[in-house]
């Protein structure tokens, strides 16, 4: 059986989907009861798992019906002490046994150059150090932060605003890594491996914003700020300094240009070609119209 943690969040909930599809025996982890118990009501053997009390993800890994799990995708949001908190996860995991521990770690966590792949670097050394198979998926950043963070202001103002000059960055859609994600939990031959996970191609934001402009029919404005100013703007939103820092090394590695080369391993390892921002544009479109408030 696989554990599925993050369930409720944007990869989660596609390798959930995929793996219905799939009719594979999985087990869907989520932060809360209340959306666990959303879960079960639809027919998922949901379960509550709170990563800083180990107790819950032992009981997890074991289920009510001692029907105990060997895969677990570990996944988590980023949120304070991330790396401690999934930490718990890799040792309870261990400690059950498990044959097969996916993680969702960061493009360029090999090379501890941002705050983000300083997270998640001492992770993956813990699990290739542990006795327990192991496979790393390392994507990009993600097409769907455009409708998650950024669709608000572009409803609004027609516009977006970061501070990343004219970097290219090889964003992947989330549901290429659920495709690659369900790919290694079911199939062994991944064990020990690690993998860089893009799109097809390297896009500025500029070009981003053109492609949103004519899948929507609206004029969509990428606006360059300074880091100062998008410190203050995410800090105002309520944002940590913290995070927003960590946010800003992340816009200053994508503007070295260590983020725009355009890996194969989607279409390697699922066999099907990474979908484009255009594909993620028109199946997103409804999140970047005036009438779409609800949908963000």
């Amino acid at each position: 059986m696989i554990l599925v943690t993050g369930a409720g969040g944007t990869v989660g909930a596609e390798i959930v989907k995929r793996l219905q599809i799939l009719g594979a025996r999985f087990r869907a982890a989520y932060y809360t009861q209340s959306k666990a118990e959303d879960a079960q009501r639809k027919g998922i053997d949901g379960v509550a798992l709170d990563f800083a009390k180990p107790e819950t993800i032992a009981r997890a890994l074991a289920g009510p019906d001692g029907r105990g799990v060997d895969r677990v995708f570990l996944i988590s949001g980023n949120v304070p002490h991330q790396t401690e908190l999934e930490l718990n996860v890799v040792r309870e995991a261990k400690r059950a046994g498990v044959v097969q521990l996916v993680k969702s770690s960061v493009w360029g966590a090999e090379s501890e150059a941002f705050s983000f792949a300083r997270i998640h670097r001492p992770v993956e050394k813990e699990i290739a150090a542990s006795s327990i198979p192991y496979t790393i998926l390392r994507p990009n950043g993600y097409m769907q932060n455009m409708s998650t963070f950024y669709a608000e202001t572009i409803r609004a103002q027609r516009a977006f605003f970061l501070p990343a000059s004219n970097a290219r960055i090889s964003h992947i859609d989330v549901r290429d890594l659920a495709r690659v994600a369900v790919t290694v939990l079911t199939d062994t031959s991944h064990i020990g491996q690690a993998y860089d996970l893009s799109g097809p191609e390297a896009l500025s934001y500029e070009e981003i914003a053109q492609k949103l402009s004519a899948v929507t029919g609206r004029e969509i404005s990428y606006v360059d700020i300074s880091d100062a100013d998008f410190r203050k703007a995410v800090i105002s939103a309520g944002i940590t300094a913290a995070a927003a820092d960590a946010m800003l090394e992340l816009f200053q590695y994508y503007n070295s240009g260590a983020a725009s080369r355009v890996s194969r391993n989607v279409e390697l390892l699922t066999g099907h070609a990474p979908l484009s921002f255009d594909e993620y544009a028109r199946d997103y479109r409804s999140y970047f119209l005036p009438s779409a408030k609800a949908a963000g």
